[in-house]
């Protein structure tokens, strides 16, 4: 009995009871309503046993009694009272044990159904608190998750209300982690991530890859302690599968482009025998745009900026503007990250890409809008002070239609900002690694990003292309098979380059 207690819980006691009374156990309410239920076999089900069993159940808890017997012609039930709480908390009216057994009662039964009380009790109470631990974990996690969310798509002030309800507080600045564990071991990398740093780390389960844990660190200070070791380093010294990659310290409002270097650096880990990267010195390419490339950006999100849905359940400006981030950020996986049905992800697509007069299967046209998003959640003072030049498409007027065609003419003045010197200074220093060696990367780029055409169009197999891809990926330091991937920033390097040879 205490065996079955251990390792099989309440329905483990209940089918070891069925057997030894040769019918039915189970546990009801005290209205009779059937909680748990276990048959010897399934021809052992007595006729109207709910019947049977609510009216012990009824008149047992009427009486106040501690054990009742109802007696039919074949069958005898035997009920006992459960206490599921200690005394004076919970609720006293707990669940009842009931056994319908054929007559006549076997010897012993009743004493045997009197000894199992106490320990089938106390794996009620044990899995009736386990499933509250779960709630409160899922809800926290859910609650992290929501942060992490608010964050991603620069709504600081809300994520820190939110967040001032759980522990610990944001940081900021930041520096951000990814880290990539075993199946099934974020649990245990979580544990060791808060033994690590004391638990001032803010840690969530990623919502699109089940392997991945995210950590938003406070940032070092410039002079560290000596002998301190940074979190990142200690979770890849003492989890030994595990993959970790950190971004640059960022401000909090920031997040997601901390994530974005966090997991590209995640890319090079996977190739290191530390299994441990940092997120490598490189500008955003929002940070060289200059006043020309904002008021780019704005005109050709103005239509969606402006938008208003026809609907009250339809999407406004902001969900949609959130839809985009996250899907060029997370590809197909935005399902789990936003928790959309892929039919209302794909709907929402059209929609925008109707509203910006953008082609979003074109990789040209996911790097324009992947810009100009960048450059929106950029604060203006951190863009080159370099004024446009005169007669540029991008120095126009500013944005005040909202047709889909003056959102198509805004994404064809991109050319204009990516032949901006301190843009082709940019595009040199993303491509100085692949200079001369380039091939691999441009047909994967012309090919859309899509490894089938682009092995095909170099005569390579798939795996063949993957390797060269994943080579790649630890000489530009950067994740290009997997999302967020630097595909967008690569197309407008590539652009940018050809445009100026071109000039």
């Amino acid at each position: 009995m205490h065996r079955l207690a251990r390792t099989g819980g309440t329905a483990g006691l209940l089918r070891w009871l069925a057997g030894r009374a040769e019918g039915w156990a189970g546990l009801v309410g005290p209205d009779g309503t059937v909680l748990h239920a276990a048959a010897r076999t399934a021809g052992a089900m007595v006729p109207d046993v709910a019947g049977l069993v609510a009216e012990g159940a009824s008149a047992l808890t009427e009486r106040g009694v501690q054990a009742y017997a109802v007696d039919t012609g074949a069958y005898t039930a035997l009920l006992f009272p459960l206490s599921v709480f200690p005394p004076g908390v919970g609720d006293d009216t707990g669940p009842v044990l009931a056994v319908v057994t054929p007559r006549p009662v076997a010897t012993g039964l009743a004493t045997l159904l009197a000894d199992v009380v106490l320990p089938l009790s106390l794996c009620l109470q044990a899995e009736t608190l386990e499933r509250k631990r779960r709630r409160v974990d899922l809800a926290e996690s859910r609650g992290r998750e929501a942060v992490l969310h608010l964050l991603m798509t620069g709504q600081l002030s809300i994520a820190q209300q939110v967040a001032g309800a759980l522990r610990p507080r944001l940081p900021d600045p930041v520096r951000v982690c990814v880290v990539e564990c075993s199946g099934g071991g974020r649990d245990e990398v979580a544990r060791v991530c808060v033994d690590a740093d004391g638990g001032r780390s803010w840690i969530v389960r990623c919502p699109v890859y089940a392997r991945h844990l995210i950590l938003v660190m406070p940032a070092e200070a410039k002079e560290p302690e000596p002998g301190a070791v940074p979190t990142d380093e200690t979770v890849a010294a003492r989890v030994g599968d595990c993959v970790v990659g950190v971004s640059e310290p960022v401000p909090l409002a920031d997040t997601a482009t901390g994530y974005r270097q966090a997991f590209h650096a995640l890319a090079v880990a996977r190739e290191l025998p530390a299994r441990h990267a940092r997120f490598g010195v490189s500008p955003d390419p929002a940070l060289v745009v200059g006043p020309a490339g904002r008021r780019w950006a704005d005109e050709l999100l103005n239509p969606l900026l402006t938008h208003v849905p026809r609907r009250p359940q339809d999407p406004g400006s902001q969900e949609l503007l959130a839809t985009a981030a996250s899907w060029l950020a997370f590809s197909s996986h935005a399902t789990g990250h936003l928790k959309v049905h892929r039919n209302t992800l794909a709907a929402r697509l059209r929609l925008i890409g109707e509203l910006l007069g953008l082609d979003l299967h074109r990789l040209a046209d996911q790097a324009a809008l992947d810009l100009a998003l960048r450059v929106r959640s950029t604060p203006a003072p951190a863009c080159t002070p370099e004024p446009a030049q005169s007669g540029s498409p991008a120095s126009g007027s500013p944005a005040s239609g909202t047709s889909a065609s003056a959102a198509s003419e805004a994404a064809g003045g991109l050319d204009a900002i990516l032949v901006r010197p301190a843009v082709r200074d940019w595009a040199d220093q993303q491509l100085a690694p692949v200079l001369g060696a380039e091939e691999t990367l441009r047909t994967w780029v012309r090919c859309e990003g899509r490894l089938g055409p682009a092995a095909a169009e170099l005569g390579i197999s798939v795996p063949g292309a993957r390797k060269r891809l994943t080579r790649l990926e630890t000489v530009l330091q950067r994740s290009l098979l997997r999302p967020p991937s630097a595909r967008y920033d690569l197309w407008l390097a590539l652009r940018s380059r050809d445009l100026t040879a071109a000039a």
